[in-house]
């Protein structure tokens, strides 16, 4: 922290723009040595914050770029430190050499995620917040984005602190009940404490459940492609990808191995993966791809079954079927430009999923699929306005210790325990929930997390 840190935030490819930052108690002096106005009017370091000013950088007496430079100091920057940020050419070799600048006249190269993790040290973040940047950086979908930036503003750190509020008050009066018996009573006061616990133990059960959601938000629903060979699941997979990701032929078995893509829904990001088509085979290595195919639909969040309604039903298909058992998934009626001869009143009998008609062809029925996986997952919509999602794996860890220390909480109250042993697990639920804003972590999980992140951010 005593340090200067500097870095180029932005991508090391061609572009318009490129931008070297620079935080801590020397970006003052080190912008001042280096950076010369048109008209060499007021030194910079004299300027008032928040400013941007036009100039150059120079090494010595070359001119290293033609530049804005933008001063914030502090405590109102990001990292709540002195702040420079050099806006040069974005050219490779120009962010690079403004960076070499700025380290020959007494800046340090920044660790991935330094800055953020200043930010944090400071005070001017909580480590969910911290967390959720990074997230925004990652984001798939408008929705995921949406949820990283809602954390980002302070979603999650609200939720905890009422609960951590609520929890420290109970400690709190338990202590001073034992210091002080003559004048704080604990008469009755088990069973308000085991309804009070009882109140809480909802809330973190709430944002528990939300940890699914919150799940699929950010990583994408799991979604896994199954049929039989040339039933035309790759020719989706290419369809709602928009290109050719997948090679179609109408060899049978031409897909071996598993195929994994990004797609948008809605908002919704699905991480589609399209698999071998399940048949009997002789064939080694398209065994190999029947069998991976298996295992991914028994971790999938959705299963699309693609069927080819111009073929009649057989053992094939209702092997698939019993994979689908216990799972969410939905059966895409395809190739209806053909001549169907499977019926879908019984496919849905047999299933118990949702039937689509789709004609990769005539491109019809995808609308319709997007509508029911987004029913299917999230009710219809996701709402921002009062939900809190759980995102990140630390956080439903976090939840889901604090949950258990409640819960021992009402045993000790139901078994009759002293109020002693009440406070004990009170805390410890309470320091589970600080671990999700980082008041209750350890400087190795603090470097961890931040190890994550990007250089420059």
């Amino acid at each position: 922290m005593e340090t200067t840190i500097a870095a180029i935030s932005t991508a090391m490819s061609a572009s318009g723009i490129g931008i070297v930052r620079m935080s801590g108690p020397e970006a003052m002096d080190i912008i001042s040595r280096i950076y010369r106005s048109k008209k060499g009017k007021k030194k910079i370091k004299e300027v008032s914050s928040h400013t941007i000013h036009y100039g150059f950088i120079y090494d010595g007496d070359e001119v290293v770029d033609e530049v804005l430079v933008m001063i914030m100091k502090a405590p109102r920057t990001y990292t709540g430190e002195d702040t420079v940020e050099i806006d040069c050419h974005g050219g490779v070799y120009a962010m690079k050499k403004v960076l070499e600048t700025v380290l020959k006249n007494g800046g340090q190269i920044a660790e991935p995620g330094e800055f953020t993790k200043r930010a944090f040290l400071n005070g001017r973040l909580d480590l969910s917040q911290a967390e959720a940047v990074m997230d925004v950086i990652q984001a798939k979908s408008s929705v995921a984005l949406k949820s990283s930036v809602e954390q980002l503003k302070g979603s999650v750190l609200r939720a905890v602190k009422e609960i951590r509020s609520t929890l420290l008050y109970q400690i709190a009066y338990i202590e001073s009940a034992l210091d002080d018996p003559e004048h704080i009573s604990l008469e009755g006061y088990p069973e308000e404490l085991k309804k009070t616990v009882e109140e809480q133990s909802e809330k973190v059960e709430k944002l528990l459940k939300s940890a699914d959601d919150g799940r699929m938000i950010q990583e994408g629903i799991k979604t896994v492609i199954l049929g039989k060979p040339n039933a035309g699941k790759s020719s989706l997979l290419n369809f709602l990808v928009g290109e050719d990701r997948a090679i179609v032929t109408d060899i049978a078995g031409t897909t071996r191995d598993t195929l994994e893509e990004y797609i948008s829904l809605h908002g919704i990001s699905l991480r589609i993966i399209d698999t071998a088509g399940i048949r009997e085979t002789e064939d080694i290595v398209e065994k190999i791809g029947v069998g991976k195919a298996k295992k991914m639909a028994e971790d999938a969040d959705l299963i699309l079954y693609v069927v080819d309604s111009s073929l009649p039903l057989d053992e094939n298909d209702r092997e698939i079927m019993g994979l689908l058992s216990g799972r969410k998934s939905i059966v895409i009626y395809n190739k209806t430009d053909l001549s169907p001869v499977v019926d879908i009143s019984e496919l849905k009998e047999k299933t118990g999923s949702p039937v689509i008609p789709v004609s990769v062809v005539e491109e019809t029925g995808i609308t319709e699929l997007e509508e029911t996986i987004k029913k299917m997952f999230f009710r219809g919509e996701i709402s921002f306005d009062n939900e809190v999602y759980i995102t990140n794996a630390r956080h439903k860890r976090a939840l889901e210790e604090a949950l258990e220390s409640l819960n021992m909480v009402r045993s000790s109250i139901e078994a009759g325990m002293s109020e002693d042993f009440f406070s004990i697990d009170l805390m410890s639920a309470y320091e589970s929930l600080g671990k999700i804003i980082g008041e209750s972590v350890g400087e190795d999980l603090v470097n961890e997390i931040f190890s994550r992140f990007c250089v420059g951010k």
